[in-house]
């Protein structure tokens, strides 16, 4: 028996219909959320957008905090597989009308699911990876009056993407030729899952702590339409993710963390270097362990026990 599950803490899985688009939650902790939890953590992952990728970190945040709170991830809307008994809207023509897999879609999924599943007086502890982090920034903006207790920046793409090394790189893959991916992400949705797991230990062999939680989520993401919905999400990216949005920012300095990647080809150093000039009294920090952008792909644990340390104090006011 597995130390997770010998201790009680086996995490739940739920899937659930959110703005009409098929959503995962992971859990750690309760999987309903009553009035006495004052506390809730919520992370908004990168693209793509599948909770899996963040067990790992997820578990050893919610044991850091000593099981005391919390520790939830909801998915971005359809790039999750949706089970048999589900479809991946409920309404295709509303989906497509409200742009649900959008960037400005997501936005709106997740101030969504806040509302309909967390419960009014909690204070939210928001952590974000990647463009997840635009994502808080944009939901803080769009609503002052969410209880934010703090928000955790990890990697975060929040300006100019499409001018970063990797922005360049990919701006043309995502916004122009887009569809010519469709087909080989078709072809692999076809072999077995067996096959899928054994293609993406190859495709990362050469990462010799490679976390294997991660396998089962990229193996969902091979299975086509996920795949389809997180390249249509990174092509809006590109287009939309532009200026920093320095007014939300200044209004929520003192709830922000920020931590950047010193070798990240989304947000490089110049970046961070930008972003601490001109907010000299806000908490920003760079990476001086060597972590990838992918943090999750092998230094979960590394990370979440940073984000502990980080916030911890916050917690007792």
């Amino acid at each position: 028996m597995s130390t997770l599950k010998a201790a009680g803490m086996e995490p739940h899985t739920d899937f659930m219909f959110c703005c009409g688009a098929i959503t995962e939650v992971l859990k750690f902790g309760p999987r309903q959320l009553h009035p006495e939890h004052k506390r809730v953590f919520l992370l908004i992952p990168g693209n793509p957008g599948l909770v899996g990728f963040y067990k790992t970190f997820m578990q050893e945040l919610h044991t850091q905090l000593g099981h005391a709170y919390p520790v939830w991830a909801v998915s971005h809307a359809g790039h999750c597989a949706a089970p048999d008994c589900m479809d991946m809207v409920e309404d295709a023509r509303a989906a497509a009308e409200d742009d649900v897999f959008g960037l400005n879609g997501q936005i709106e999924h997740k101030l969504a699911f806040i509302r309909e599943h967390i419960p009014k007086g909690s204070s939210l502890v928001l952590v974000g990876h990647s463009i997840g982090c635009y994502i808080i920034l944009e939901m803080m903006r769009r609503n002052p009056e969410l209880k934010v207790l703090k928000a955790v920046m990890l990697f975060p793409t929040i300006e100019r993407m499409a001018e970063s090394p990797q922005g360049r790189r990919m701006t043309p893959l995502l916004c122009q030729m887009r569809y010519l991916a469709y087909l080989p992400v078709f072809l692999l949705s076809l072999l077995p899952d067996i096959l899928k797991a054994a293609l993406i230990k190859l495709v990362f062999s050469s990462i010799t702590s490679l976390d294997h939680c991660i396998l089962q989520p990229t193996v969902q993401l091979l299975r086509g339409d996920s795949a389809a919905n997180s390249m249509y999400l990174g092509g809006q990216e590109m287009r939309m993710v532009l200026e920093r949005d320095n007014t939300t920012i200044e209004k929520n300095l003192d709830k922000l963390i920020f931590y950047y990647g010193a070798t990240d080809h989304w947000c490089p150093v110049k970046y961070f270097n930008d972003i601490r000039r001109d907010f000299p009294h806000g908490d920003f920090r760079l990476c001086e362990k060597g972590f990838r952008h992918a943090f999750v792909l092998d230094v979960g644990r590394e990370v979440a026990n940073m984000v502990a340390e980080w916030i911890y104090s916050s917690l007792r006011t």
